[in-house]
């Protein structure tokens, strides 16, 4: 039977280690360190774009946190012995680029190497989230970049309720909120952020109280504007994602042309009657929304809601997709709705995608963003660059 030093000596023997001078140089070179201590050492103090994964949750975790096995990785625990048996490990599961670090993050921080205190959740956060942490794609790391995260809605109505109410829930850290309008009687059959008491208020502020009464963590940040082109780059300016509820076509191209100028990706949606629309626009990596549709169509041919109609659960569907789309994109998992447009049914109960492409001969692109002129738009509805 093996001693424990033994088995040390054999793992030792059979992987790579460097000391903390070269494990420096592979992360300048772009190795990923992998931090395998336990989360209260964590805590303490690490180095900065870690990925840390406790030395027991490594079998289980890895594949999930870095599924490319020919990843390069410096494995670091506190003095060289739980990183040896894990990069032993990591070996075994494939994971062939791997070395340990000797000494580890102690002998690192004795020589002055960069380190910091991360942020960590609180208590009471880990209590609140922790269905979140144990969602491997998700985890402590994904659950802080949720809180450090800022969403903006373009209203206050049908869409943007539910998608509101589900990124408070998520702890998604600001949540803005564009609306200039007063809840009405009428609203209370879909808008779910509301209330009769709150019949006359601002619906900004109705959506505040609902969504602080929901989650304290969250900073609700609200816009009691007509968005125009003279507020549009300032608002969204800082935001990370736009969540777009709007109910007509001048709001969608000057939210469009503002976004791309900006690089910020807009989760659309849209509703009517029983059906709706989700899709991602996001002008670093896919169309926008003057490649779907280069023109606004007549007003005959595209109805708002209170013209038409629409059934009171749909923007519920629509809207939590919505913010579906937005937390995927604000921890960088899955695969968004970038150039696929998702369209529901709710009488058939249907899902249908289509795919969405650039168009060649549309000018307002990321490419283009300099010469982007936002101005709020009439008729047709035509680019405008300088």
């Amino acid at each position: 039977m093996a001693s424990f030093r033994q088995l040390l000596q054999q793992a030792k023997a059979s992987i790579t280690e460097v000391d903390t001078a070269t494990s420096q140089q592979l992360l300048n070179q772009g190795y990923q360190l992998l931090d395998v201590r336990e989360p209260d050492e964590f805590e303490q103090g690490a180095i900065p774009d870690s990925i840390h994964i406790p030395r027991g949750q490594i079998e289980s975790s890895i594949e999930n946190r870095v599924p490319d096995r020919q990843s390069k990785l410096v494995v670091m625990c506190a003095g060289g012995v739980r990183s040896a048996f894990a990069v032993q490990t990591l070996e075994q599961l494939g994971y062939m680029n791997t070395v340990s670090m000797d000494g580890g993050f102690n002998k690192w921080k004795d020589e002055d190497r960069p380190w910091s205190r991360p942020k960590t959740l609180t208590a009471d956060q880990r209590n609140r989230y922790q269905r979140h942490l144990l969602v491997p794609e998700i985890g402590e790391e994904g659950q802080l970049k949720l809180l450090n995260a800022k969403v903006l809605l373009l209203g206050a109505g049908g869409l943007g309720s539910p998608a509101a109410l589900y990124l408070a829930a998520a702890g998604v850290g600001t949540v803005g909120i564009i609306d200039m309008d007063v809840v009405d009687e009428s609203n209370l059959q879909r808008q779910i952020l509301h209330n009769t008491d709150r019949i006359g208020e601002r619906k900004v502020d109705s959506a505040k109280k609902t969504l602080v009464g929901i989650n304290p963590d969250v900073d609700v940040v609200t816009y009691d504007v007509r968005l125009g082109a003279n507020n549009i780059m300032e608002i969204l300016d800082g935001y990370d994602v736009v969540i777009d509820g709007a109910d007509n076509f001048p709001s969608r191209y000057l939210l469009n042309d503002a976004s791309v100028k900006l690089g910020i990706p807009v989760v659309h949606g849209s509703i009517f009657r029983f059906e709706g629309q989700v899709t991602v626009f996001d002008p670093r990596q896919g169309p926008t929304y003057r490649d779907m549709l280069p023109e606004a169509p007549p007003p005959e041919l595209a109805p708002s809601c209170a013209e038409a109609g629409v059934l009171g659960v749909l923007p519920g569907i629509v809207g939590s997709i919505q913010a579906l789309e937005a937390i995927k994109l604000l921890l960088g998992v899955g695969d968004p709705l970038r150039g696929r447009l998702v369209a529901f049914d709710a009488l058939e109960m249907s899902f249908r995608e289509f795919k969405l492409r650039i168009d060649p001969s549309n000018e307002v692109t990321w490419e283009n963003r300099e010469r982007i002129v936002v101005t709020e738009l009439e008729g047709l509805c035509m680019p405008t660059l300088n």
